[in-house]
């Protein structure tokens, strides 16, 4: 009689046999920067000691909005510095994104997020999936949704003057966006993820539709 056991799948991120040192915080501003010391233990082998610096960033909510009437998606521009200093284009094209509150929930951020960035309350959110998109320098930890939208009242400037936010909302057809995707138009991380979402799932997005549940009032 063979015994039953619980095997993990052959690609898949697992819990590391790590001991951490107390952080020390090399800088802090509008996030934490700060610096481990690590001992990773390697059988047969000496442990392994590294020096590494994390950029404390947290929880992010990003929202794909979609018009499934229309067949558009609201899409968003702001500047970004990294990518200005990377690239020399930090005028970026970009989906609904930002950090979730302390004391709220992922879903409730996304909701927020599109009232803040694009000016439209979704009528429904679904979750998609979760990513580290950079987990070798930041714990930045990405929950993507699916915000169905109606498209027609997206602002032409959004964001929080509180946060000196400055973004410019546009709506282009899924098409378009798709297109932007194939030919490399386009740098932003999040937006490259989720566009490469839709063009798997474009044939099925009403059934994601009937699955979702009505958003959070923002």
């Amino acid at each position: 009689m063979h015994e039953s056991r619980t095997t993990e799948p052959a690609i898949a991120d697992r819990v590391a046999d790590v001991s951490l040192s107390a952080p020390s915080v090399v800088g802090r501003g509008f996030m934490t920067y700060e610096r481990y010391d690590v001992a990773l233990p390697r059988a047969g082998e000496a442990t392994l000691h590294q020096n590494r610096d994390v950029l404390r960033a947290s929880r992010v909510a990003a929202v794909l909005p979609v018009d499934l009437a229309r067949g558009q998606i609201v899409l968003l521009r702001q500047f970004r510095l990294p990518a200005h200093l990377a690239t020399g284009r930090g005028d970026m094209v970009e989906i609904v994104a930002g950090r979730v509150d302390e004391g709220e929930d992922a879903l409730s951020a996304a909701s927020r997020e599109c009232v803040e960035e694009i000016g439209v309350t979704p009528q429904r959110l679904i979750e998609l999936y979760s990513v580290l998109p950079t987990p070798g320098f930041t714990d930045e930890y990405v929950t993507f949704f699916l915000g169905f939208v109606d498209a027609s009242k997206a602002l032409t400037r959004g964001g929080l003057g509180s946060e000196s936010e400055d973004t410019r909302p546009f709506v282009v057809s899924m098409d378009e966006a798709i297109a932007a995707l194939e030919h490399g138009a386009v740098a932003n991380g999040l937006f490259v993820s989720a566009l490469q979402w839709l063009a798997l799932h474009r044939e099925r997005l009403q059934d994601y539709y009937d699955r979702a549940m009505p958003s959070p009032a923002a």
